[in-house]
């Protein structure tokens, strides 16, 4: 199914730009997709999105704050990614330019701006953990939550792999161009992704490449690692959620480990928990009749 999207922006919790695009019936259940760090929109899977639209669903994406074709969010906080994730680990705060608690704010005001009361959501990674803290503290406009390859971001949930973390630091110099960009893109897909799930590195070639073309934002996605590190945990929330929840979680996740999904299916009531063999870090296009169905099951519970 080629899909057709409509696009639009709007000035969303002070920013001056949130850019979202949406496909299927324009009366069908609202499904609001919550993209993870330093991805775009476009980062969803074609045919997960299809997948969802043919299931009836009125499918809704949208660019992160500081992400793809929305507003910079820079209140000239410095940024130290190393010193702050060492703060983070230790269960200290730090000051940020924002946080997760002010992106779930964001991804209501896309709904608002859609003139939608509420909505099935979706996240993954970061955007799993934006729509944990969106189900918990603005439970009426969210109809159920799969939260997939996320985290209740506690500082004792165990660390990424070194090498992944690594990659992460900000540590040492970062490629500018369009093909050192796609090379390590590229390369970071490699160490996290689905072993059992494989992507074929032309498509990540590609899909960087439209990445990069589309809007290249190392700074801001810095800001966006910053978020997630200055938030700390939100478990304390967790049992507020009444949404009905499914987490999905891969077992050969070494970015967020499959203890971090485990967390979130502990203290939320009722949640069913997925772990999927061979399953990593990555959106995998093959994952998605999978996700699909978990999604659309778990939508029907609502």
């Amino acid at each position: 199914m080629n899909l057709c999207w409509s696009a639009g922006s709007a000035c969303v919790n002070g920013l001056q730009q949130l850019h979202w695009e949406e496909a299927g019936p324009a009366h069908g259940e609202p499904l609001l997709l919550v993209m993870g760090l330093g991805g775009q929109l476009i980062h969803w899977p074609e045919a997960l999105c299809a997948d969802l639209v043919s299931r009836g669903f009125r499918v809704i994406r949208f660019d992160n704050r500081d992400s793809g074709l929305s507003s910079d969010a820079d209140a000239g906080i410095d940024v130290n990614l190393p010193r702050d994730w060492l703060r983070s680990r230790f269960g200290r705060r730090c000051a940020s330019n924002y946080t997760l608690h002010d992106m779930a704010a964001d991804s209501l005001g896309v709904l608002d701006a859609l003139g939608i009361d509420s909505a099935h959501f979706v996240g993954v990674s970061m955007g799993g953990m934006i729509s944990q803290i969106a189900a918990a503290r603005f439970g009426k406009r969210v109809r159920s939550l799969t939260s997939i390859m996320s985290s209740t971001n506690h500082p004792k949930l165990p660390a990424a792999r070194l090498d992944v973390l690594f990659g992460m630091s900000g540590i040492g110099p970062r490629p500018r161009t369009r093909e050192a960009v796609i090379r390590r893109s590229t390369a970071m897909l490699r160490r996290v992704g689905s072993p059992g799930f494989p992507t074929p590195t032309e498509y990540r070639m590609q899909l960087a490449g439209r990445a990069y073309d589309r809007a290249f934002r190392p700074s801001a996605t810095m800001r966006q690692t910053h978020a997630v590190l200055a938030t700390g945990s939100f478990e304390d929330l967790l049992p507020q959620v009444v949404a009905p929840t499914q987490i999905v979680h891969g077992l050969a996740d070494p970015l967020l480990r499959p203890a971090c999904g485990r967390r979130s299916a502990q203290l939320i009531r009722g949640a069913k928990l997925e772990l999927i063999a061979g399953m990593g870090h990555d959106l995998a296009p093959s994952l998605a009749p999978r996700w699909s169905e978990l999604i659309a099951a778990n939508a029907a519970r609502a």
